[in-house]
């Protein structure tokens, strides 16, 4: 089976132009023979009326059909005025019609062919007429008799014809430089066509009708079927292709196509990710908080021949991933803590070991003495503040891991808690254990004296965190990107700071409050709040669409 080969864009395209360029030239052939035939019929037909005219009113015609009719001498006439006026005949009939003497031979004695019945009636008369097979411009005039008796009498009739020219004759008269004229029109079209499909050919890279068509469908099939989300900008920040993840993801309009992202309403860190090639490299694996989801953006910018075309970024949700990671972060924090505790006692052990073998029984008496002391001074100091147990325990875990880190956790005297509902001290343990860790990774640093103070403070509706440190405090430019950008800040990078922290806020924000941090004198201070006393998930509902719209 033979398969044709389908014409390539370019050979449509000229094939078309040709087309159409043919058919304006046959339209302007027409209508100059239109108008080449108007000319004639306007021009040759008041010459032939008035030739007729004129030799109807000739007192010799006159006298030869008033008297004795001699067909030689009308004869005489007709032939001098074909012979003078270069017209096709001249025929001069009776007043019954019947032809006395005509320059086409046939016509003599038969009736004179009438173009209206009028002209038998005295009326003149001028148009296209068939004669002896032929089609003359015609003009048919009376003769009428100017003497007694046939006073006003029609005598008989003139006829004076014209041949009507041909189709080529008529196209040559139309215009000397008609040819000249169609030929430069032709070439000109031909030349335009074939420059416009260049054009177009380079604009479709030099793909062809079908391959454009099957490059869109799969493109539609890549962009709606993959579970990533795509948004593509134009140098103008104008977005010029969504999927409908990433729509949902950035919940996006509708009809968000051709629109900028000030249009959308896209500002702060979102908007500095989706530009960041303008004034860096591209961008990889970037954390942004939008409307409560995690997302995970990358960035790439589309050249094309040295020109840039724009910007593509693919998003993933990564909210559920966060969230596991920080269960399983809670799970390493419990290993790391059992670990500290472990490492603890077996010093413990070793030293009792020591002084065993060096035989200082009492001296062994003494060390576990002050190691009861000490542990039950700090379970009542814990557990006379702290009265739900969870929280309690939490504390007492993390301030044997600050110990391991020599950073002393201090338990404010001011602090008062009283015993939560599980889902309450759950989210009360997560903002509790994320503030500690991150004021001990800022206190670590230093080499002696460092310390963190928690304080917990409830009223009948919610419970105030208050963690503060002895680091070096957090920068004022940074103290609201802490939260917006999470391990992602530049506070994060430069010193580890601020993990967990954006998480931290998501929490607060569910149950309708807010964490700050502000410098003191002695490093930084993270104040967070929060409702209690609700069902999970329902505590400042009112809340969370602000909160988590930010």
């Amino acid at each position: 089976m033979v398969i044709r080969s389908r014409p390539s864009l370019a050979g449509q395209l000229l094939a078309i132009q040709v087309v159409v360029i043919l058919l304006v030239l046959v339209t302007v052939a027409a209508l100059s023979l239109a108008q080449s035939a108007a000319t004639f019929n306007r021009v040759e037909g008041r010459r032939v009326v008035a030739l007729a005219e004129q030799l109807a009113t000739n007192p010799l015609v006159r006298n030869q059909l008033d008297g004795p009719t001699s067909g030689e001498a009308l004869a005489t006439h007709v032939q001098t005025v074909r012979t003078q006026a270069g017209v096709t005949s001249v025929t001069i009939a009776d007043a019954a019609g019947r032809v006395l003497s005509s320059t086409n031979p046939i016509l003599v004695r038969t009736r004179l062919p009438l173009g209206d019945a009028r002209v038998a009636q005295g009326r003149g008369w001028s148009g296209e007429l068939e004669v002896d097979g032929g089609t003359e411009l015609a003009a048919q005039v009376p003769v009428i008799g100017a003497t007694a008796p046939n006073l006003g009498r029609v005598l008989g009739t003139v006829m004076i014809g014209e041949t009507m020219p041909t189709l080529w004759q008529r196209l040559r008269g139309a215009s000397s430089y008609l040819a000249i004229y169609l030929g430069v029109a032709s070439f000109i079209g031909l030349l335009g066509s074939w420059l416009l499909a260049r054009r177009i050919k380079r604009q479709t890279f030099g793909m062809e009708p079908r391959e454009i068509a099957g490059l869109a469908e799969h493109r539609e099939a890549m962009l709606y079927g993959i579970a990533e989300g795509v948004i593509a900008l134009d140098p103008h920040h104008r977005v010029t292709l969504v999927n409908e993840v990433a729509r949902t993801l950035l919940d996006l309009p509708g009809e968000c196509v051709g629109k900028s992202l000030g249009e959308l309403g896209i500002e702060g860190r979102l908007r500095d990710v989706l530009l960041a090639s303008d004034s860096g490299p591209d961008t990889r694996d970037e954390v942004v908080l939008r409307r409560g989801r995690v997302l995970i953006m990358n960035r790439m910018e589309v050249t094309k021949d040295g020109t840039r075309l724009g910007s593509v970024t693919t998003l993933r949700d990564r909210t559920e991933l966060a969230e596991r990671e920080r269960e399983l972060g809670s799970f390493r924090s419990s290993t790391e803590l059992l670990r500290a505790q472990a490492h603890e006692f077996a010093n413990q052990l070793h030293t009792i070991s020591g002084l065993i073998q060096i035989g200082e029984y009492d001296e062994v008496v003494r060390y576990v003495d002050a190691l009861k002391d000490h542990r039950h001074s700090l379970d009542l100091t814990v557990t006379r503040r702290v009265s739900d147990t969870a929280i309690a325990a939490l504390l007492m875990a993390k301030s044997a891991q600050a110990a391991e880190r020599r950073v002393e956790l201090r338990i404010s005297e001011r602090t008062s808690l009283q015993r939560l509902d599980p889902h309450d001290a759950a989210d009360v343990a997560t903002v509790v254990g994320n503030l500690i860790d991150n004021a001990v990774d800022a206190t670590g640093e230093s080499t002696t004296g460092a310390w963190v103070e928690v304080q917990l403070r409830q009223d009948a509706s919610s419970v105030e965190v208050v963690v503060q440190d002895s680091g070096p405090g957090v920068a004022p430019e940074l103290a609201r990107e802490v939260f917006s950008h999470g391990f992602t800040t530049k506070a994060a990078k430069a010193g580890e700071r601020g993990i967990g922290l954006a998480l931290t806020r998501r929490v607060c924000k569910r149950r309708g409050g807010e964490i700050t941090v502000t410098n003191t004198a002695d490093g930084a201070m993270f104040t967070a709040r929060m409702s209690v006393g609700q069902p999970a998930g329902h505590a400042g509902t009112a809340n969370v669409a602000a909160g988590e719209a930010r």
